[in-house]
């Protein structure tokens, strides 16, 4: 539990973040990769829900040598700062030649020397940003290709963190003001091709229904037809709405279920770019 000061320190950091976007308005902030991620801020890879694909994909072993590649290029886009790397490099040259001598410590981890490392502010914002969240919207598009993932980090009205992910583990991040530009984003993530087009008939479902595909033939062929299948939901201290997208070559159909195994509350049906973003920017702005 964080304690008064450190939540006093947050609200005018947010604050001060707030008024700057509404000068500049919704903006990319910097892209990192699954590695340099690793590198900056270990422990998120267990404590955030952001995920990292290349990881996985890894050894323990194959994630060293990629880490010491990502640092090296922090190093070099000046992203990050070593402030005493001319001690650190002269503890790392007199590991070498122990080693070299035939010194069998040597091989382990440096020791007598702490790491100073420094990072720009936009990372600092970040990394920050994503941790300190009291609710995120995340988002699965799943297509033939693969699945990639949107995270939305609600912080105010007016400030939000936005974190796409690629099937490779490139996050691109974007600073935005409000509701309205955060479901733009999202909209065109779940609906890249733009089919969604109007809004149908409102179907009521029920759990049994869509346990047993019992759905009607209208959908179901959407859901068997569907060349972009999008996962919404609201992650908060209650379980929150999930809404669920299926996107063909002329529609958008919507699956939106109000509460996890609730008996009631789910609705299907067509929907238009008007409606979709109205139901988007409800899960956003829902508390």
């Amino acid at each position: 539990m964080q304690s008064p000061e450190i939540d006093m320190a947050l609200d005018e950091f947010r604050g001060t973040l707030s008024e700057a976007l509404a000068e500049g308005g919704t903006q990319p902030l910097l892209r990192l990769t699954d590695e340099e991620i690793a590198v900056l801020d270990p422990d998120s890879l267990t404590e955030c829900v952001a995920p990292t694909p290349r990881l996985t994909e890894l050894s323990g072993e194959e994630r060293e040598w990629v880490y010491a590649t990502a640092l090296r290029s922090l190093i070099s886009r000046e992203v990050v700062e070593i402030a005493n790397i001319e001690e650190l490099d002269g503890v790392l040259r007199a590991a070498e030649k122990a080693e070299a001598a035939g010194d069998t410590d040597a091989g382990e981890r440096p020791s007598g020397v702490d790491t100073d490392l420094r990072v720009a502010p936009e990372v600092s914002l970040a990394l920050t940003l994503r941790r300190t969240a009291a609710r995120a919207l995340a988002v699965e598009q799943h297509t033939s290709a693969g699945a990639t993932h949107m995270l939305v980090y609600v912080h105010a009205e007016d400030l939000y963190l936005v974190e796409r992910v690629t099937s490779g583990g490139l996050h691109m991040f974007t600073l935005a003001a409000s509701a309205k530009d955060v479901a733009d984003m999202v909209l065109l993530f779940i609906d890249p091709f733009e089919v969604a087009d109007k809004d149908g008939r409102t179907l009521q479902l029920t759990p049994e229904q869509i346990s047993t595909e019992d759905v009607g033939t209208a959908l179901s062929e959407a859901i068997n037809n569907a060349l972009v299948v999008g996962q919404t939901v609201l992650l908060a201290d209650a379980p929150g709405p999930l809404l669920t997208t299926y996107a063909t070559e002329k529609a958008l159909w919507t699956v939106y279920v109000e509460k996890p195994n609730a008996p009631a509350g789910i609705q299907a049906r067509t929907v238009g770019k008007n409606s979709l973003r109205k139901m988007i920017i409800k899960l956003i702005t829902q508390s």
